[in-house]
């Protein structure tokens, strides 16, 4: 699916940035989010973990590059972007005025008593709701982003995301999504995108 990267420029996925084992890179830097979340090491464990986790941040570090070159964030091809902070959103159907999708909350978003945590609510609405705001279009920037929450998230189920572009008003974008669990809707949003001025960064 083509987009707008992050400097609105239009961008086509490029599968091979990263090589063959991107993917599988950030699902295990997932997987990690996930199992420490849940787990209650003793403290030998804890310090190899920790040496795991430095190495690996030092192998990265010689590779760190400017934000426009960077591959995270920028495989629109894979879940998430290919990157870790937002949960991995499963595109089911993508246009320039509605996008759908499946998404499951695991154990690195809990909030307390199997609940999803109610901060990745409006993180996941923004992603989305700010890559259709951009589909086609200019960059523009979240202004609002107003979010009800109707009932507890799940954690562990396939949730579905539905989100729609409204109306647009010369600069002003205004979108709404819901997130559905079954057929109950367990959050819904309304969000204002504002295009760029020229040389807005």
């Amino acid at each position: 699916m083509a987009g707008l990267d992050a400097t609105g420029t239009q961008s086509t996925p490029d599968i091979d940035r990263g090589g063959p084992d991107f993917s599988r890179m950030i699902e295990a830097l997932r997987l990690v989010q996930d199992r420490t979340t849940g787990a209650a090491p003793p403290h030998e464990v804890v310090t190899e973990a920790t040496r795991a986790l430095e190495a690996i941040a030092a192998s990265m570090e010689p590779f760190t590059v400017p934000e426009r070159e960077q591959i995270t964030g920028r495989r629109l091809d894979l879940p998430g972007r290919g990157q870790a902070l937002v949960p991995a959103f499963h595109v089911d159907e993508w246009d320039d005025e509605h996008a759908t999708g499946r998404f499951t909350l695991s154990r690195y978003y809990l909030g307390g008593n199997g609940a999803a945590h109610g901060g990745v609510i409006p993180l996941l609405f923004d992603e989305v709701l700010g890559r259709l705001a951009n589909t086609g279009r200019p960059t523009a920037r979240t202004a609002y982003l107003n979010v009800n929450f109707r009932r507890i998230t799940r954690l562990g189920v396939e949730l579905r995301l539905h989100a729609k572009l409204e109306r647009e008003e010369g600069r002003k974008r205004y979108l709404t999504a819901a997130i559905h669990d079954g057929d109950q809707v367990t959050a819904d949003a309304e969000g204002l995108f504002v295009a760029l001025l020229p040389g807005q960064p």
